[in-house]
C-alpha cells in the first residue's frame, strides 16, 4: 500500500522503516533533508516539498500520515496537507494531539471531503522491532482502508497468551491495534495511557528512592542495609508481579549507571498527564495517583532526589526523551 509519511524524528522515522519492511511503498518529507536523504537510502522516496510529496502518491485515496509534535507545527502541516489534497484523501495524525483538537479538525476537514485520522501511538524508540501499540480515531471507512498500514505497524500477537473470554471481542486487539471510535477517539485513550504510565512510572521512581536511601550514610550503621539496588530491579524481573517493560527499562538504567550520576532528576512532561487530569476533572472522576505524579514532574524542576533520576532514566529508555536544562 501507498503512505506519505510527514515528520522523520524518532518515530517516524522508524514507522516509515518498519512499513517498508512490510513491503509498502512509502514517500517521506521531513524539513531536514538528511532525515530525507536517510530514509531515501533505506528505500523510501523523498520529497523536498509537502506538495512534492502529495504529488509523488499516484494511488488513491491517497493518505498522509503526520508524526510531529502536538500544537502548532502539526496544526499549520495539516491545513497545508489539506489545501493539496482532494475529497476521499486521509491525513492521519500520529502524534500525542489534544483530542479535542482531533475533534475540530475532523468537522473542519469533513467540509472539504478531507478524511481525518488520530492515532495514538506507544512503542517510542522500540517500535522499529517491537512495533507500535495503535489507538486509532476516525470514520470507519477510512480506518478499514488503513488496515494493512495498521497492521503492518502493530506488534502482533506474539508470545502473549490470549486473555480467556476474547472469542467475541474484536481480534485486532490482540494484533496491538485498535479502531477505539470516532475522531479524537484514539488520542482520547492514548492521553489515558500516558496518564497511567506517569502513575506507574512514580510508583517505581518511589520505591526505589526508598530502596536506595536506605543506603544512606547518614542512617546508623544498624540501619543501613547496603542493597544492590540493580539486582533488586532485575531480581523484580523474574516472576514478580511487578513486572512490567518500565522495570525492563530500569533494570537497564540501573545496571549502566546505579547511581543514576548521569541524570539531574529534571523530569519533563509532554502534555498527556496534564490533560488526563484536566479530563478527568472534566469528568469529575478521582484521579489521586496520576494528578500527584504529574505535579511531582513539576516539583522536579526545582529539587532532585534519586526518584527522579529514576523516572528520567525510564523516559530516556523507552522514548529517547533527554532531559532539559
Amino acid at each position: 500500500m501507498q503512505i506519505g509519511i510527514v515528520g522523520l524524528g524518532r518515530m517516524g522515522g522508524n514507522i516509515a522503516k518498519r512499513l517498508m519492511r512490510a513491503g509498502h511503498d512509502v514517500a517521506v518529507y521531513d524539513i531536514d533533508a538528511n532525515a530525507r536523504a536517510a530514509l531515501g537510502n533505506d528505500g523510501a522516496r523523498p520529497a523536498e516539498t509537502l506538495e512534492a510529496l502529495v504529488a509523488s502518491l499516484s494511488e488513491g485515496p491517497r493518505a498522509i500520515w503526520v508524526m510531529l509534535p502536538a500544537g502548532k507545527i502539526t496544526e499549520g502541516t495539516i491545513a497545508h496537507l489539506a489545501s493539496c489534497l482532494a475529497p476521499g484523501d486521509i491525513l492521519i495524525d500520529g502524534g500525542n494531539s489534544y483530542y479535542k483538537d482531533d475533534i475540530r479538525r475532523a468537522a473542519e476537514l469533513q467540509k472539504t471531503g478531507i478524511r481525518y485520522v488520530d492515532v495514538g501511538t506507544s512503542g517510542g524508540v522500540w517500535g522499529l522491532d517491537r512495533g507500535y501499540c495503535l489507538m486509532i480515531g476516525g470514520e470507519k471507512a477510512a480506518v478499514d482502508y488503513l488496515d494493512p498500514i495498521f497492521a503492518a505497524l502493530a506488534p502482533g500477537k506474539g508470545e502473549i497468551e490470549e486473555t480467556p473470554g476474547r472469542g467475541s471481542l474484536d481480534p485486532r486487539a490482540e494484533q496491538g491495534y485498535i479502531h477505539a471510535g470516532p475522531a479524537g477517539a484514539g488520542h482520547f485513550v492514548k492521553m489515558v495511557h500516558n496518564g497511567i504510565e506517569y502513575g506507574m512510572m512514580q510508583a517505581y521512581a518511589e520505591g526505589f528512592n526508598i530502596l536506595e536511601s536506605k543506603n544512606a550514610e547518614v542512617l546508623p550503621p544498624g540501619e543501613r542495609f547496603e542493597l544492590n539496588v540493580a539486582d533488586i530491579a532485575e531480581v523484580w524481573r523474574r516472576g514478580s508481579v511487578v513486572t512490567s517493560w518500565l522495570l525492563d527499562l530500569s533494570a537497564i538504567a540501573l545496571a549502566k549507571d546505579p547511581k543514576l550520576e548521569a541524570f539531574s532528576g529534571h523530569v519533563a512532561d509532554s502534555g498527556e498527564g496534564r490533560w488526563t487530569v484536566e479530563a478527568a476533572i472534566e469528568e469529575a472522576v478521582p484521579a489521586e495517583v496520576l494528578t500527584a505524579a504529574l505535579f511531582t514532574r513539576f516539583r522536579s524542576r526545582q529539587e532532585h532526589n534519586f526518584a527522579e533520576k529514576m523516572l528520567s532514566a525510564m523516559r530516556l529508555g523507552f522514548g529517547g526523551h533527554k532531559e532539559q536544562a
